[in-house]
């Protein structure tokens, strides 16, 4: 595949800037050559904060998932304009602290792969979880309803029920909480 490389001045004036509209909402000028910039460019050199910005605020329109890293006073309108703003803790200034939402606190890109890891395995944890719950509790439901129409009364006391939820809770969110992220 053909990869572009180019500066900021490039990008800037190959998608012609930002704009507003009437509810002072941002939106890249010219968006289709933003849409072919953003298949094709690997590398963006020389880039300035305001072509941060304007690359955050593009992905962002054509609705993204935007992700963003700064150390610098000037990186803040990025981090503040992405969806997840990383910012350094060591080598980082208060003002991009305070714009982003999360913080590297040994600033090494590699805790963004490890937490990203951890909050798909968290996410990931919560559904198998919830999964779970469902079942047992429509099985309960179930063998509560069928032992009551046909034995008419329920085949266990509701103290019976209440232990089965505790020991079914305890031991699946043990399970689960125990299991450590794939890769």
């Amino acid at each position: 595949e053909d990869y572009t490389v180019m500066t900021g001045q490039q990008f800037r004036n190959f998608v012609e800037g930002l704009d507003k509209d009437d509810e002072d909402n941002e939106y890249v000028k010219n968006i289709d050559n933003f849409r072919l910039v953003r298949d094709q460019l690997k590398v963006l050199a020389r880039s300035s904060p305001t072509d941060k910005y304007i690359m955050a605020t593009g992905l962002k329109q054509l609705h993204h998932v935007v992700a963003m890293t700064g150390d610098g006073t000037n990186d803040a309108p990025a981090l503040k304009k992405a969806d997840i703003g990383f910012a350094m803790g060591i080598a980082g200034t208060e003002v991009a602290k305070e714009a982003s939402g999360i913080i590297l606190l040994d600033d090494n890109f590699s805790s963004i792969v490890t937490a990203m890891k951890w909050g798909r395995n968290i996410f990931d944890s919560i559904r198998k979880f919830l999964q779970f719950q469902l079942t047992v509790n429509m099985c309960a439901l179930i063998m509560a309803f069928a032992g009551a129409a046909v034995l008419k009364e329920s085949p266990l006391s509701p103290i019976q029920m209440l232990w089965v939820n505790l020991i079914m809770d305890t031991l699946a969110s043990l399970a689960l909480a125990t299991e450590p992220p794939s890769d």
